[in-house]
């Protein structure tokens, strides 16, 4: 009998809470049925009201009216409480608690999340408002309101609607919360990749902004410290390279830095990614480190359309520029770019030579960063040796047409 009882007043759900216009319109509806009630006792009901105590028909029809001004908040305790109340009635005088038992039932059938003893609470419920009537004398019966073959009937539509909008409510429920999980899933999913994504960015962006540099920085250091006792005046300039080559490659890190704290307000994170505008720049500096290097722009030059095409084709032009220093030592490079209406051509060619200290830290991951990197922007990225010797690294860069109307 314990766990019996334990089960039927298990709920299976939270307890509602009503909003404020809610138990307002609970408290008005409770208001009027205590009228309604009142009145009956003093109007149509006169006679068989009369007949029992009015202060006690009263107190019933307060206590099932007062009752109902908590019936979204305690549904099932107030059902309760109205069907002591309409026990309590006069078989004669019913209708002062009738609609207050009909109202509570659908409350706690909507509303009460003890669904075992609300349904147990129902069938107390039909059994008592739909009793028989009895004769209240011998010279008279008083038709009450509401037929009594009827009051099974009220009783049970209301219900069946709230056990019928209750099950759809808790189906919608579980499908809102199977399409939040699922939302959120895809969320997190998109949110990985999209990190995983960034952190692959900036290791390209730190691999061609280290590799470049820092190869120069160590050519040159090494070419230093092999003349530096025979011609002290070229070791000096190969030093100032080297000087020049980290001032760079600290200045590129500063910006690359940036991007992961936005915040600075330093001037360094403000400075633009590097384009085809700094290439004469970039080519100057690897001239200053010791590599012979030619620049030949043809077509008409042109800022592309996406700021982000115009770093990978620097990317491409130092990535490769750096693979001559490393690979190719006494090599003379050759930079050609070709504007187009379609897009734009990159190439850059080596004559060839033996590699240098550097080459075996090379692990191949800048060629495909450039690869990815130019896949964003619709490019291809062609290397291999060249007939005669040295190697050749092409980079193609379509322009859609919609870029060149907006440009």
């Amino acid at each position: 009998m314990r766990e019996a009882a334990g089960a039927l007043l298990r709920p299976t759900g939270p307890l509602p809470l009503p909003t404020r216009r809610g138990r307002f319109l609970d408290a008005g509806l409770a208001l009027l049925l205590a009228a309604l009630s009142a009145g009956f006792t003093m109007g149509d009901g006169y006679e068989q009201a009369h007949a029992h105590s009015i202060v006690g028909l009263w107190d019933l029809a307060f206590l099932a009216s007062a009752a109902l001004a908590w019936r979204r908040r305690y549904p099932l305790a107030v059902l309760w409480t109205v069907l002591l109340a309409t026990a309590l009635t006069p078989d004669s005088v019913e209708r002062i608690t009738f609609y207050h038992c009909v109202i509570a039932a659908y409350s706690a059938a909507a509303y009460s999340p003890y669904r075992p003893a609300t349904l147990a609470s129902l069938a107390v419920a039909v059994g008592l408002i739909g009793r028989p009537d009895t004769p209240r004398s011998p010279y008279g019966y008083f038709e009450p309101t509401v037929p009594t073959q009827y009051v099974p009937l009220l009783v049970s539509v209301p219900v069946v609607m709230a056990a019928v909008g209750l099950r759809n409510w808790r189906r919608r429920a579980t499908e809102a919360r199977t399409r939040l999980t699922t939302v959120e899933r895809e969320q997190s999913e998109v949110l990985r990749r999209a990190v995983e994504h960034e952190r692959a960015r900036i290791a390209r962006e730190l691999h061609d902004v280290v590799t470049h540099n820092v190869s120069v920085m160590v050519i040159q250091a090494g070419a230093a410290r092999k003349i530096m006792e025979k011609s002290p005046e070229e070791a000096r300039e190969a030093l100032l390279a080297v000087e020049a080559g980290g001032r760079a490659a600290m200045g590129e890190l500063r910006h690359v830095m940036g991007l992961l704290t936005p915040d600075t307000d330093t001037a360094d994170a403000l400075t633009p990614q590097p384009g085809l505008g700094q290439l004469q720049a970039l080519v100057g500096r690897m001239r200053a480190a010791g590599l012979p290097v030619e620049l030949t722009v043809t077509g008409t030059p042109r800022q592309l359309p996406s700021p982000g095409a115009e770093l990978a084709a620097y990317r491409v032009v130092q990535e490769a520029l750096t693979n001559t220093v490393k690979h190719a030592t006494g090599a003379r490079a050759s930079v050609r770019i070709a504007y187009d209406d379609q897009g734009l051509d990159v190439e850059v060619t080596d004559t060839g030579g033996p590699p240098g200290p550097g080459a075996a830290t090379g692990n191949g991951r800048g060629l495909i960063g450039l690869r990815e990197r130019l896949a964003v922007y619709g490019g291809t990225l062609r290397t291999g040796p060249r007939p005669l010797g040295g190697y050749r690294v092409q980079a193609r860069i379509p322009v859609r047409t919609e870029e060149l109307e907006h440009s």
